[in-house]
């Protein structure tokens, strides 16, 4: 995978993401002296992955709702100092770490395989960084999925031995591909042709045939499949295994500039109210930053999206990420990353006051109609599905019955067990619920409406 430029094109394809690093130069500059008085302007750098949706609180939806800029006005109102935020928009969190062991990016938002990347590269070149807040996360892994191209024949996990899959190295969806691999018996080095690509020609490759899977993080397979151009192969919730987007910054600037990260974290926590209080309008407000269907944005982002967003450092999140520094290791990636020194959860306690926010229940069926700025909710699919009928449906949400993971539910494989219906992410869901239940078949959305009828 190559890094891409704020217009979306390859720079060096052909080099591995763990070893690009551009030339230093200084960051979080200060311009203009007033003689004793200190620094006039001081300009904080921003790396952001606006199309990686459950970052957005730290990036895109931050970034449009101006928070960041409204509390370091304040913070000029006190001290004099005229502050300014430079964002820099990235497809994947490779060049955000390059650029901040660089010295050129201050604060940078990225997933948690990027994040110990981030940590690993910082410490090899005396430019340590520090994980200080999360965005988004999953606590089963449904951020992540493997989709194949409609019509593939398909149909599991054991079926990809000897094919070509693409992803990103070193990306949290390269590792829910090798743990995946791993527990179906295939050898991720060996069974399968791994594409090493950015996630918008992976996408190109499968349409194109020239690879068989895709396995990327949000919102690459919900984009794919709400346009038909792709179908999920394996939710990453089966694996149960937390995963998550975080904010890293540069330990000299935090110590430096400790009230700008400050102003930055409180930011993050109004932006993270904001989303969670509206979320219709914060997904409308991410797709028009970003070109997404603001469907997509919502299965991610939503009242009962897949990412629930919250700033504090969870400890599961935490003991997850310390389960992911062994698949970097066998990859050759890092040496080894010491999780503990890398997160450092005094400036959220320190910036932000308020309580975090409850964990995340259980999802329940979504209904977004047209020309509506909110949505309902269900008790069951069927009630969902007998709202959709005959109406003018903007989307449809349905959770898998198993992991949990929301879905689009004219997407879903549906399977209908005596007058129950049951939505799933993938056909191999779908058939094993099935075939342990006498009687139950698997049936798609037209006849699954039907039934709820």
């Amino acid at each position: 995978m190559s890094p891409m430029s704020p217009k979306g094109i390859p720079l060096l394809r052909l080099l591995p993401l763990v070893l690009l690093l551009p030339s230093a130069t200084a960051c979080g500059a200060d311009t203009g002296t007033g003689g004793d008085a200190g620094p006039k302007t001081v300009t904080v750098t921003v790396g952001y992955q606006s199309k990686t949706i459950n970052t957005v609180t730290a990036g895109t939806l931050l970034r449009s709702l101006g928070y960041f800029e409204e509390e370091l006005a304040a913070r000029g109102r006190k001290d004099g100092t005229t502050y300014r935020v430079k964002w820099q928009d990235y497809a994947t969190g490779a060049p955000i770490t390059a650029q901040m062991t660089a010295g050129k990016i201050d604060i940078g938002s990225m997933g948690d395989f990027p994040l110990l990347l981030n940590a690993a590269r910082g410490k090899e070149l005396k430019q340590p960084t520090r994980l200080v807040a999360v965005t988004g996360y999953n606590l089963r892994g449904g951020l992540n999925t493997v989709v194949t191209r409609p019509g593939s024949p398909l149909r599991s996990l054991a079926d990809l031995r000897g094919k070509k899959v693409s992803t990103s190295v070193g990306s949290a969806a390269d590792g829910t591909l090798v743990r995946a691999l791993q527990r179906a018996g295939l050898d991720p080095a060996k069974d399968i042709q791994k594409l090493n690509q950015q996630p918008s020609v992976g996408a190109s490759s499968l349409a194109g045939g020239s690879a068989d899977a895709l396995s990327q993080f949000v919102a690459w397979p919900g984009q794919l499949a709400f346009e038909g151009r792709a179908t999920a192969l394996y939710d990453g919730a089966e694996l149960n295994l937390p995963t998550f987007h975080g904010v890293t910054v540069r330990a000299e600037f935090a110590e430096r500039r400790a009230g700008v990260l400050d102003d930055f974290l409180r930011a993050q926590r109004r932006a993270t109210d904001y989303l969670r209080e509206r979320p219709v309008a914060a997904a409308e407000s991410v797709a028009k930053e970003t070109g997404l269907p603001a469907e997509v944005v919502y299965l991610y982002n939503g009242a009962n999206g897949i990412a629930t967003f919250d700033p504090e450092l969870r400890p599961e999140l935490i003991a997850a990420l310390k389960e992911d520094v062994p698949v970097l290791k066998a990859a050759s990636l890092v040496k080894d990353v010491d999780v503990d020194a890398f997160v450092d959860p005094a400036p959220l306690e320190r910036a932000v006051r308020a309580p975090a926010y409850p964990k995340a229940g259980a999802a329940k069926p979504e209904l977004w109609l047209k020309g509506q700025g909110t949505t309902r909710t269900f008790d069951s699919p069927e009630e969902l599905l007998k709202a959709a009928k005959g109406a003018d449906v903007r989307a449809a949400y349905v959770p898998d019955a198993v992991t949990g993971t929301l879905w689009f539910a004219d997407k879903a494989v549906w399977v209908a067990d005596g007058g129950d219906l049951h939505a799933f992410v993938t056909p191999a869901g779908a058939e094993r619920y099935a075939g342990g239940r006498p009687g139950a078949r698997v049936i798609d959305y037209a006849e699954a409406v039907g039934l709820a009828s």
